[in-house]
């Protein structure tokens, strides 16, 4: 169950949250908890976190590991601060930054080098679903963005399915639709990785997801944990996802 805090919170409320995050999760031994803040709270959330099982995250790394390339961040760096994952393609990163699956390969691959465990997002616009793309976006993606990695490589990844019209709307996929994604993107591992790997890669659901939701989502076999955007700034709404 990861959360993603996007551009939200300063290092003192990052600070407070984990105060009141901690207890409310601190039996929850059935899954594992990530939340990604900002780059400058990342050393907040490692301290905060320290002793616990809840994993910190970035929300984005340079394929890089140093070099001129003023305002970014690199895998090595977000490892020595102690951090452990790392978001790679968020569809906002995509819309708004010029994310494409070339890049997104190459910072997957960077941030399996650091020593990082990627959660890779994938995820189609409203318009390719209303034009029944929703299958070739997703296929593109995955073949464009993912399937360039070794058998080794892709068996260390985590995969977030983000319909781009569900997230920050309000809107959200049926279990029955965000299973059907599931399907697609499983089948797409199997065909490139194998049948074992298929069964053992774990897809994230992202979009809206909240307390009162997120039950019926992990209700669907093929959904493996949710990837939580606004919800998870909240901790007693976090610990209710997490503990859903």
């Amino acid at each position: 169950m990861a959360g993603n805090w996007k551009m939200y919170k300063t290092a003192g409320e990052t600070t407070a949250f984990f105060d009141k995050f901690k207890p409310l999760v601190a039996a929850s031994t059935h899954c594992e908890i990530v939340i990604c803040p900002t780059f400058v709270n990342l050393a907040a959330a490692v301290a905060a976190a320290a002793g616990t099982r809840i994993g910190i995250g970035a929300q984005n790394l340079y394929w890089a590991k140093e070099g001129a390339f003023t305002g970014e961040i690199s895998g090595p760096m977000i490892k020595a601060i102690g951090a452990e994952w790392v978001i790679v393609g968020h569809s906002e990163r995509r819309q708004y930054f010029g994310e494409t699956d070339e890049t997104v390969l190459k910072r997957t691959v960077a941030a399996l080098e650091a020593g990082l465990n990627p959660i890779v997002c994938v995820g189609e616009q409203l318009a390719q679903r209303e034009a029944g793309d929703t299958e070739k976006i997703l296929t593109g993606q995955f073949n464009g963005g993912i399937a360039g990695l070794s058998d080794e490589q892709f068996s260390k990844i985590v995969i977030a399915y983000e319909p781009v019209w569900a997230i920050g709307t309000g809107k959200t996929a049926t279990p029955d639709i965000a299973a059907d994604a599931h399907r697609v993107i499983r089948a797409q591992v199997q065909a490139k990785y194998g049948k074992d790997a298929a069964g053992k890669c774990r897809i994230l659901y992202g979009g809206s997801v909240k307390p009162d939701n997120v039950k019926s989502l992990m209700a669907q076999v093929e959904i493996d944990g949710t990837l939580v955007g606004g919800a998870s700034l909240d901790a007693n709404g976090f610990s209710s996802i997490v503990n859903f």
